[in-house]
């Protein structure tokens, strides 16, 4: 290198030098953090949230009645491993102002939730989409959502049992479509009336709406007793998408008080009465009735462990939600559920069920199929197994 250049390479470094020990280089400005979703989903006020629900059971009998009516509501099936439900929600429901709620359902249970008219072999259903808007005291909610009756929902999460209850689902509906008002009265006091297209329709099959109506009463923390009820008319049947052109008033008046004893041990008491009339003429009965009750004992063994059993009869007196009409007396059902969950985190849950079924009816319950001559054999009782995975996220 030639004597010029090594100058030239020197005063070079030196001024390199001069300037950083300065501080006359600024620094690169940092770049500013990408938010997490979560963050922006909060800051937006939008909740997304959901499950996946799986199991194993063992159903003794084939899952149906003689009259061909499913015996289950949705563990109907014999011998199975299933996917029950992957669902997901995404809600915005602010405290005033205008929100809405999209509950999306996945697995064999949306064939049964399924709303008319419908083809009954979806696997997938929208469960839930409306629009709320919230105002003081008022809350208002218009399109499709789940029913004010019954102790247990299609949601897996919010119930203690695998197998849904014989009230769940023979003695009410699933969803409504229509709209919902709920007046908070005050602390004890809630009050809800709405008007609809009637049981588990999206469109009406007739021009007539049903009203729905609901009182909640909280007088303390450890105790709620709800009354709520649905009046309207309906077609008597809808079989294959094509509802009977006979109908008729249907009520139905529900019941659930929930009592919290300690802090480990809750009751639940559930009650419906419901009636379909018929105005057809030569029709075996003018009006079907049916009835029944259900007991919730529930006990947190521990944080990760707990137990619950239920106990429940329903009196079908004209066979009209079940088919089994023996002597024009209808069924009276019987059922007994043991289940134990485990949770070993807040966001898994595994549940060991054990259910005992009885009818007052010999040949109720379709027990099996001889194959040589596809004879059905018929028993009065059944019994299941199940295993249920639940991750919740």
């Amino acid at each position: 290198m030639k004597c010029d250049d090594k100058r030239r390479l020197t005063l070079g470094l030196g001024m390199l030098g001069i300037l950083a020990a300065s501080g006359s280089f600024a620094e690169e400005p940092a770049k500013p953090a990408v938010p997490a979703i979560a963050d922006v989903l909060e800051a937006s006020g939008i909740a997304i949230n959901g499950y996946v629900d799986t199991s194993y059971e063992y159903l003794s009998g084939l899952g149906y009645f003689s009259s061909g009516t499913p015996d289950r509501v949705f563990d109907a099936r014999h011998d199975s491993f299933t996917l029950n439900q992957a669902a997901i929600t995404i809600a915005k429901q602010p405290k005033e102002g205008f929100g809405a709620v999209v509950n999306l359902t996945a697995g064999q249970d949306a064939q049964v939730v399924e709303s008319y008219p419908n083809t009954g072999q979806s696997n997938f259903d929208v469960t839930q989409a409306y629009v709320q808007y919230a105002t003081g005291a008022w809350t208002v909610i218009g399109g499709k959502f789940v029913t004010l009756a019954g102790a247990e929902t299609i949601n897996p999460t919010t119930d203690t049992n695998f197998s849904r209850s014989i009230l769940f689902g023979y003695a009410i509906p699933f969803t409504h479509t229509g709209f919902r008002a709920t007046y908070a009265l005050n602390d004890q006091w809630n009050l809800i009336v709405g008007l609809n297209n009637g049981w588990d329709q999206i469109s009406d099959p007739n021009s007539q709406k049903t009203v729905e109506y609901g009182a909640i009463y909280t007088p303390i923390k450890t105790f709620s007793l709800t009354v709520d009820g649905y009046v309207g008319t309906e077609p008597v049947s809808i079989v294959n998408n094509v509802a009977s052109a006979n109908s008729g008033q249907r009520v139905l008046v529900d019941v659930v008080a929930n009592w919290a004893i300690t802090d480990k041990v809750t009751l639940i008491g559930n009650f419906d009465y419901g009636q379909q009339k018929d105005n057809a003429v030569g029709a075996l009965t003018d009006k079907y009735e049916w009835s029944g009750g259900a007991l919730y004992l529930n006990y947190a063994l521990s944080d990760q462990w707990s137990v619950s059993l239920r106990g429940e009869i329903f009196d079908d007196k004209n066979g009209y939600r079940t088919g089994v009409n023996a002597s024009g007396d209808g069924q009276k059902w019987k059922e007994l559920t043991l289940t134990a969950g485990y949770a070993p985190t807040k966001n898994f849950l595994v549940r060991f069920e054990g259910r005992y079924d009885k009818s007052n009816v010999a040949d109720a319950f379709v027990d099996s199929i001889n194959n040589a001559t596809e004879t059905p054999n018929y028993k009065d009782t059944q019994y299941s197994f199940a295993v249920e995975a639940i991750y919740k996220f």
